[in-house]
């Protein structure tokens, strides 16, 4: 059967991609993906920090007096938090399209209509075949209200399509206001496609040491539910492109997405937990259990649990929290 999907106007030979991980930065681990099946590579995120601190760290290097020696430069703090510097990552975009036959997703994550934007273009020549915009705003400013927020996300988003050609998807949190007007605004001001959801990490705290700790746990099924939830309600209103991240560990989780809606499923922790082979049996699977569930093509099943088309609609909506709740019965 057919497992062949268009995607931001990409044509991808099944739903599997690699999704944004440190993975990206092997070259060798990239192309062992691939050749086991992945039918795409999303970069993980250049940040709007990360790019504003390069900015300001040149800027005040190409500005220090004349008489400054070159040894003092030594306290000018060096960018090297992150995995990949700007123009690092803009060269291994090149290197992995030189190295593998399958499109390659560029990605900026930020919120604000500035300067760094001007990377979209950067990763366009690049040789990237796309774009995802990564929209991780916090609202912790209680002054700021949702509105605002969501307007300047939006503007970003207008912002970025006046300067690339490339096709963009926009990754979002589950965390808006009225989710729906927002999808539609992103649509409206020039995305290709959604992708849901990303993931937030949490910090904790050491109550020994006094100290906020990062934490990072990898993904598992169970958040499958809520971008299942979204998908199924969006996919039905608004016609852009889907993707689903986070919560997908196998075909099950996968069939599920498309039935919501979903033209890809993006894999991570799957991936980091089990090694790149995944890619190479997920496809087969998904073959297989169209083939015994009699479907004809992959299209057939793509949207067939969404809102608008599923034979129980509420099961998406307020009624369904009713029924759930009115339902429980202690054991």
């Amino acid at each position: 059967m057919d497992l062949s999907v268009e995607y931001l106007g990409l044509r991808l030979k099944h739903p599997f991609v690699l999704g944004a991980s440190p993975i990206v930065d092997d070259l060798d681990k990239v192309r062992r993906a691939v050749e086991a099946g992945a039918s795409a590579i999303v970069m993980h995120s250049l940040f709007e920090e990360q790019l504003h601190g390069e900015q300001l760290w040149h800027e005040r290097v190409v500005q220090a007096p004349s008489e400054t020696f070159a040894e003092a430069l030594s306290y000018l703090p060096e960018p090297t938090q992150y995995a990949l510097g700007p123009h690092e990552y803009l060269e291994q975009i090149r290197r992995i399209k030189q190295a593998v036959d399958v499109p390659v997703i560029g990605s900026l994550n930020g919120t604000t209509p500035s300067g760094w934007l001007e990377y979209a273009a950067l990763i366009e020549g690049a040789g990237a075949d796309a774009l995802e915009l990564n929209l991780y705003a916090l609202a912790s400013n209680p002054d700021t209200s949702a509105a605002e927020l969501e307007g300047v996300c939006v503007e970003v988003v207008r912002s970025v399509r006046e300067r690339t050609r490339l096709p963009i998807a926009i990754k979002l949190s589950p965390y808006y206001t009225c989710l729906g007007h927002f999808a539609k605004s992103l649509v409206e001001a020039g995305a290709n496609g959604l992708v849901l959801f990303n993931r937030f990490y949490q910090p904790d705290i050491d109550i020994d040491e006094l100290e906020v700790e990062h934490t990072l746990h990898l993904s598992d099924p169970s958040e499958l539910l809520l971008r299942l939830r979204w998908l199924s309600i969006l996919s039905g209103q608004l016609q852009t492109d889907y993707a689903v991240t986070g919560g997908i560990h196998d075909v099950t989780g996968a069939t599920k997405a498309i039935m919501a809606g979903a033209q890809v499923v993006q894999l991570v922790s799957h991936v980091l937990k089990h090694g790149p082979g995944c890619f190479a049996t997920l496809p087969k699977q998904l073959n297989l259990w169209l083939e015994v569930k009699e479907y004809e093509s992959l299209a057939q099943l793509r949207g067939s649990m969404n809102l608008a088309r599923c034979s129980d609609p509420s099961a998406f909506e307020r009624s369904n929290y009713i029924k759930v709740l009115q339902g429980w019965r202690q054991a």
